[in-house]
């Protein structure tokens, strides 16, 4: 009884539930692998009667249109993805490629599984906000058909009350235009290359005579004269395809400034995450200079293997994914602390999914090493723990929550504290979870979880958006000062 008393004082539930809305869709490509089927359908729409493509484009706007901007832009973007089966004899009117352009078009419903696990972060545009009052932005995992996930925003206020006011949603949803990195550091390139099994004579040869830093343009070229090369011809075409995979795996993409944050949808784009985007953690860092840039690990999945990568922005418009190299960087669930400690990057990660361990290193994008930070040690906790996002900074010590995995595969979120300038040191903790699902939380896609990604502090309060049985999330707070005085001190 004593036990359900504290975590009822120390953390409190706010009423507002996020729901997944299958009405949140995009579009995307639809293009037959076949190209025979491209052509045939072509063909189909080439002999259509001026009135016949005029009626069907027309009903096409007319059901459409409403629910995506710039429509007429996506259906025109997706003709020009198949305008070279387009017959050299063919003529087609700019009503007939419209219309092409939407039998190559389908909606996907982002969110029609699930939204949940989140993680939340100051917005970088706090003008004309009150004193006392903080603007944020919150991130999630939204699923849709497949189990592919992908990342979504929201933004809101949380007042000097500590109510917690989001904005409300647009009834669009959008993907942003993507772009090749400009830039590729050939260090780290090389790094993943190593540790990808896929650097050899041949890959060493591609690279070779490139810069310390090289665009994909650049990369290119040197792969047209590798083609020419006297090496055999499958393995020429292995190492190809495993350089273009990591060089596409490194991107920006862009959204129009016009789009609301609600809007913005960072849906996979890369082969190495063609099966999702999963549980991205947010941060926001302070460089040395104390400028501020924001950084979300998160864990690419094709299906078959998962990819560390990070990103990284500053307003949250444009974003740029890198792939992360070491013997360390190779789990999920890394976590970035939110500035540099003496002089090191430092993460929370995984490396056997029982654990949790910390990791320094002088590179961002590279982590050979990683330690033990804690095993389990609480029944409620034997199966697995792990980290629920980026510490965050208090004057007595790292505040980090981390997730315990009990009894029936139960997940309840705890609390620690580590030490300012070694958080190596794991120097209190508390002696119960400071929240577990109750009795509304319990039944979902995935029964008996609560999880965070990433947590916020405002004034004296913590706050913690939650994801529920991996479908639905909510908001929890809970005072840092109380929360503090709770921790047994080793």
């Amino acid at each position: 009884m004593r036990i359900k008393e504290q975590r009822k004082q120390l953390m409190r539930r706010r009423s507002t539930l996020l729901n997944a809305e299958s009405s949140r869709v995009i579009t995307r490509p639809h293009i037959p692998g076949d190209s025979a089927r491209i052509a045939t359908l072509i063909d189909r729409v080439a002999v259509l009667s001026d009135e016949n493509v005029q009626h069907l484009l027309e009903a096409v706007i007319q059901d459409f249109s409403g629910r995506h901007r710039n429509f007429r832009e996506t259906l025109q973007r997706n003709f020009d993805r198949i305008a070279e089966h387009v017959p050299g004899n063919t003529s087609l009117s700019s009503e007939q490629e419209l219309l092409l352009g939407a039998y190559f078009t389908a909606e996907y419903s982002v969110e029609a599984a699930a939204l949940f696990n989140p993680s939340i972060v100051p917005h970088p545009d706090q003008n004309g906000v009150a004193k006392g009052c903080q603007r944020f932005v919150m991130s999630f995992r939204a699923t849709g058909e497949g189990h592919v996930s992908s990342i979504e925003f929201r933004s809101g206020l949380v007042d000097d009350n500590h109510d917690i006011y989001f904005d409300p949603i647009s009834q669009y949803v959008a993907t942003p235009e993507m772009h090749t990195d400009p830039v590729y550091h050939r260090l780290h390139f090389r790094r993943k290359l190593e540790e990808m099994g896929a650097s050899d004579r041949i890959t060493d040869k591609l690279l070779k005579g490139l810069g310390e830093t090289f665009s994909f343009g650049q990369l290119e070229t040197k792969i047209r004269k590798l083609r020419s090369t006297k090496f055999r011809l499958k393995d020429k075409q292995h190492a190809i395809e495993t350089v273009l995979w990591l060089a596409r795996s490194n991107y920006e993409v862009i959204f129009r400034p016009d789009e609301q944050i609600s809007e913005r949808v960072i849906f996979p784009v890369s082969e190495n995450e063609s099966s999702g985007i999963e549980d991205a953690r947010f941060v926001r860092f302070q460089r040395d200079d104390k400028s501020i840039i924001y950084y979300a690990t998160y864990t690419a999945y094709n299906g078959f293997a998962i990819l560390p990568q990070i990103l990284e922005t500053t307003d949250f418009l444009t974003f740029r994914m890198h792939t992360i190299s070491g013997k360390a960087a190779q789990n999920k669930g890394m976590a970035l602390f939110p500035r540099k400690i003496d002089g090191k990057f430092v993460m929370l990660s995984r490396q056997d999914g029982v654990n949790n361990y910390i990791m320094f290193s002088d590179s961002l994008r590279h982590w050979p090493e990683a330690q033990l930070l804690q095993e389990p040690v609480h029944p409620l906790e034997y199966v697995q723990v792990g980290n629920c996002g980026s510490p965050v900074e208090t004057p007595e010590g790292w505040l980090a929550l981390f997730h315990g995995v009990g009894p029936m595969r139960k997940y309840s979120i705890w609390a620690e504290l580590l030490d300012l300038d070694d958080p190596s040191q794991v120097i209190g903790r508390l002696d119960e979870p400071i929240l577990t699902p109750d009795e509304h939380e319990r039944d979902g896609y995935v029964p008996n979880v609560v999880y965070t990604c990433g947590s916020m502090i405002h004034g004296d309060t913590l706050i913690v958006p939650y994801g529920i049985a991996d479908q639905r999330c909510r908001v929890a707070t809970v005072s840092i000062s109380e929360l503090l005085s709770r921790f047994k001190r080793r």
